[in-house]
C-alpha cells in the first residue's frame, strides 16, 4: 500500500511559517513588557521577562510631561500627514487611472510609458530639486510639504489603472446612451467598481505616509511640527539610556498601523494578490 505523503509539504510549510512569526512575535512582546518596567528594573542584573512592578509612568511622561520630545504632538501631525495624503491620493490616482484606461487624446499611450519610466529612477534623485520647489512654495515646515509630493504616486496609478481595463466598457457605452458625460460615468460606474483597489491603495499610502522617515526628516525642522517618525530619532537621542521610555515610544508610533492591519486583513491581502498582478 503506498504511503501518502502529501502532508510533508504542508507539515514544513506550518513549521517554517511557526518559526518565523515566533522570531517576529518575541522582540514584539519584549518591547511591550519592557515599556511597562521602570528604568531601574531595566538596568537591574538578572533577565525577566516580565515586569516585578508594571507602571505606566514611561508613556504618561512622553505624552504628557515633556515639551522637549512632544509625542502626542508628533502622533497628531502623522496623522494629519498620513490621512490627507491618503484622501488627496484617491482622488488624483482614481481620475489619472480613468483618463489613461477610459479617455482617449492624442499621446495617451506615450505619456503612460514615459509616466511608468519615471519609475526606474530611485526616489532619492529627487530629494534635491522637490526641495527646492517646497522652499520656493514657502512650505517648508509645513504639513503641505509632506502630503502634496505623494499625491501623484505612479505605481498607484498604474495598478488602479489596470483594474480599470478590466472593467468592460459596456458600462460606459450604456451610461452615455442615458445621456452621462464622463465625470458622471466615472462617478456612478466606475468609482463603485474600484472599491477593492482603491482600498489597497488607502492601505498603501497611509502606511507609507505614517512610516516615511527622509523626507520629513528634511523638510521638518520645528520640533512641533514633526511627524512621529523622524521625532523617535530625537527621541532616542534624548533617552538612549533609558530604553524603557525609548519602546513605549516605538509602540505609541506603531499603534495606527497595527490597529490598520487588524480590520483590513483582507485587504492587505488583496494588496498582495493586486500588486502580484492576479485579481479575485
Amino acid at each position: 500500500m503506498k504511503k501518502d505523503t502529501r502532508f510533508i509539504p504542508k507539515l514544513i510549510a506550518f513549521i517554517f511559517l511557526l518559526v518565523m512569526a515566533i522570531i517576529w512575535v518575541v522582540p514584539l512582546a519584549w518591547g511591550i513588557v519592557t515599556s511597562f518596567k521602570s528604568e531601574a528594573e531595566v538596568a537591574s542584573v538578572g533577565f525577566k521577562f516580565l515586569p516585578v512592578q508594571w507602571v505606566t509612568t514611561n508613556y504618561t511622561e512622553l505624552l504628557f510631561d515633556n515639551a522637549a520630545t512632544p509625542l502626542l504632538r508628533w502622533f497628531m501631525n502623522s496623522m494629519i500627514i498620513a490621512l490627507s495624503q491618503t484622501v488627496l491620493v484617491l482622488i488624483v490616482v482614481s481620475l489619472a487611472a480613468f483618463a489613461y484606461s477610459r479617455l482617449k487624446f492624442r499621446g495617451r499611450n506615450a505619456m503612460f510609458v514615459f509616466l511608468m519610466a519615471t519609475m526606474m529612477f530611485p526616489s532619492v534623485v529627487n530629494l534635491i530639486p522637490l526641495y527646492k520647489i517646497i522652499d520656493t512654495f514657502g512650505w517648508v515646515n509645513n504639513y503641505l510639504a509632506a502630503i502634496v509630493p505623494g499625491a501623484a504616486a505612479v505605481f498607484n496609478i498604474f495598478l488602479v489603472r489596470q483594474f480599470m481595463v478590466n472593467i468592460p466598457i459596456e458600462f460606459d457605452e450604456a451610461a452615455r446612451m442615458d445621456g452621462a458625460g464622463d465625470f458622471k460615468i466615472f462617478h456612478k460606474v466606475i468609482l463603485p467598481l474600484l472599491r477593492p483597489v482603491l482600498m489597497v491603495v488607502a492601505l498603501f499610502t497611509f502606511t507609507a505616509a505614517w512610516n516615511d522617515f527622509l523626507w520629513p526628516s528634511i523638510v521638518f525642522n520645528d520640533i512641533e511640527m514633526m511627524p512621529i517618525t523622524p521625532g523617535l530619532q530625537l527621541l532616542q537621542g534624548m533617552y538612549q539610556a533609558q530604553p524603557a521610555h525609548l519602546m513605549a515610544g516605538a509602540l505609541v508610533a506603531i499603534v495606527p498601523t497595527f490597529i490598520l492591519y487588524l480590520f483590513a486583513q483582507k485587504y492587505f491581502l488583496q494588496s498582495m494578490a493586486l500588486s502580484s498582478g492576479v485579481k479575485g
